[in-house]
């Protein structure tokens, strides 16, 4: 038991000294690396006491030859002094502190210390190196300048040189061109002289006034003689052509709403005013204005010819408008001439008669709509494009009372009636089909499809069985309405079919040329244009179109919808 109860007491008096051992050399670990921390402080603190700034500073003394530099030299030393007197020595006794706290194992302490030494160091070191780089920027500026300043020469030969090449180019702007030339050679002569008096606080702003003018003469060369061309040569020869074709054209086509006249007094103010700034160099979106300017007058000679086509279409509608409600108008004369008669023989009801008043009253009313139109017109107070949108407009009201009459007159079941409207229905027919060769005319196709020819065949059969019918006496009604009906039918899908082709070939033709853009870097589409080519010319203008689109939107995609859209506005 006494020997059992000796070897616990041992064991823990071994371990009691295995632990002290252990807190003994952690303890001296912790020293060691405290003392490591304060020896790095230290050599920090000396390396900003022996930094560059001093030296620095020395050299300052030689360029003082100004009143501004010396206030500059005077505060930065203050500086200087105010780091090697007052906070290196404060690092110093920091230092001293830190030492002696960790000579007397106050771990807490210390550390504590060197935490508030290590923001100090940061601190003056942070103050030390900006100061550095603030007297840096005098000793080493003549270097830095003089590169700076060949830098800018050689930009300035660049651009004498561009403009020696193109003086020609500048008209009478040419001089000031060369005396703004002059004056950038002046602030080259300022920066000299500011070297020389040693005023180097002032150089950066003559590097600033001398960029800037070089900057501005690069676009100056890059866009007055643009300016020049359109504002002397290009836009003053359109505004000519302008206003030849608008007083020749002005006395037959309503053009009021182009506002010509002050559009032009406009443009040529804008144009006064874009070369008299041009006098001081000023072409502050000059040019953008003068490119607004050429779109402008371009888009006005597509407005001119675009009034000399809505004119004959106008023409050619009014015609067949006058016609139609001239045919109308005689219709419901002769019904109302009749009426009475009508109205014993058929015994036709309150509402017949109210129906036929209605119809009659729609008839007057479009043929007022219509003289007043026609007064718009003589007054020339409606662009052509605004007629023709209103003499469509009566179409169709003309139309709907047509709709209505034909439906009042079917109850009558009289035979005469049935002729008058086959014969008026017949007119219509045969306008269909001029309508459907006159849109083939305006578009010359490169071939027109066999079933076309087929179509148009039994349309021009259908017109002479109701002709043949007419002649015949007695009428069979029947017959006629079914004669008409179906010349009616086929003239619609004619012109229907007609209309569709146009538009087809239109949109394929446009889809080809617009693929050739692709036809030089795309030899796949080369390809596809070339056989889309062959079927146009085939008669298969579908297929053609079918064939360009789908090889464009391998390189264009959503081009169907894009030439759609431009396909539709032409033909608005």
């Amino acid at each position: 038991m006494d020997k059992k109860l000796v070897m616990i007491i041992a064991v823990a008096v071994i371990s009691i000294i295995f632990l002290l051992v252990i807190l003994i050399v952690m303890k001296s670990k912790k020293k060691k690396r405290y003392k490591k921390m304060i020896e790095d402080l230290d050599y920090q603190k000396n390396e900003i006491d022996t930094s560059q700034v001093a030296p620095e500073l020395a050299k300052v003394r030689d360029y003082i030859n100004n009143e501004k530099l010396e206030v500059m030299y005077d505060g930065w030393k203050e500086r200087l002094d105010d780091i090697k007197e007052v906070k290196i020595p404060k690092i110093t006794d920091m230092l001293i502190e830190a030492e002696y706290l960790l000579s007397k194992n106050d771990y807490k302490s210390a550390m504590y210390k060197i935490a508030k030494l290590e923001m100090e160091i940061y601190k003056v070191r942070t103050t030390s190196d900006f100061l550095l780089d603030e007297i840096k920027n005098v000793t080493k500026s003549e270097q830095r300048n003089r590169g700076s300043i060949t830098k800018q020469k050689a930009k300035y030969r660049e651009l004498y040189q561009k403009f020696d090449r193109i003086r020609g180019e500048f008209g009478e702007y040419e001089e000031i061109v060369q005396k703004q030339f002059q004056t950038i050679s002046k602030r080259f002569e300022d920066f000299e002289t500011l070297m020389e008096r040693g005023e180097l606080t002032e150089v950066p702003k003559i590097f600033k006034v001398i960029d800037d003018m070089l900057n501005h003469m690069d676009i100056v060369l890059d866009e007055l003689p643009s300016i020049v061309l359109i504002a002397k040569s290009i836009l003053p020869k359109k505004i000519s052509q302008i206003m030849k074709i608008y007083n020749n054209m002005k006395g037959e086509y309503p053009l009021d709403y182009l506002n010509v006249e002050y559009n032009v007094e406009e443009a040529e103010k804008k144009i006064d005013d874009i070369l008299e700034r041009a006098k001081v160099l000023n072409l502050s979106d000059s040019l953008f204005d003068l490119k607004v300017l050429t779109e402008y007058f371009e888009s006005l000679f597509t407005e001119f010819e675009k009034e000399k086509v809505i004119k004959v279409d106008y023409e050619d509608a009014a015609v067949t408008f006058n016609n139609k409600l001239d045919k109308a108008k005689k219709l419901v004369k002769e019904l109302f001439e009749q009426m009475d008669y009508l109205n014993k023989m058929y015994n036709l009801t309150d509402n017949d008669i109210k129906n036929f008043n209605e119809v009659k009253n729609e008839i007057v009313d479009i043929n007022n709509d219509y003289k007043a139109l026609l007064t718009n017109m003589n007054s020339k107070s409606f662009a052509y494009s605004q007629l023709t949108d209103s003499i469509e407009k009566l179409f169709k009201r003309l139309t709907s009372a047509e709709d209505k009459l034909d439906m009042s007159l079917k109850v009558l079941g009289n035979m005469h009636d049935d002729e008058m409207r086959a014969r008026q229905q017949l007119t219509e027919v045969k306008e269909l089909l001029r309508k459907s060769q006159l849109e083939i005319k305006k578009y010359k196709l490169p071939i027109l499809p066999n079933s076309y020819y087929v179509e148009l065949k039994e349309a021009k059969e259908g017109v002479k069985e109701i002709i043949k019918e007419l002649e015949k006496k007695p009428i069979t009604i029947d017959i006629l309405n079914t004669r008409v009906d179906t010349a009616r039918d086929l003239a619609l899908k004619l012109y229907g079919k007609t209309k569709e082709m146009m538009k087809m070939a239109r949109f394929a033709e446009m889809a080809i040329v617009y693929g050739n853009r692709y036809r030089s870097s795309e030899k796949h589409l080369d390809r596809a244009l070339e056989y889309s080519e062959n079927l146009f010319f085939k008669g298969d203008y579908k297929k053609s179109l079918e064939v360009t689109i789908n090889s464009l939107n391998k390189i264009e995609p959503g081009i169907y919808d894009k030439l759609l859209e431009v396909s539709d506005k032409r033909n608005a």
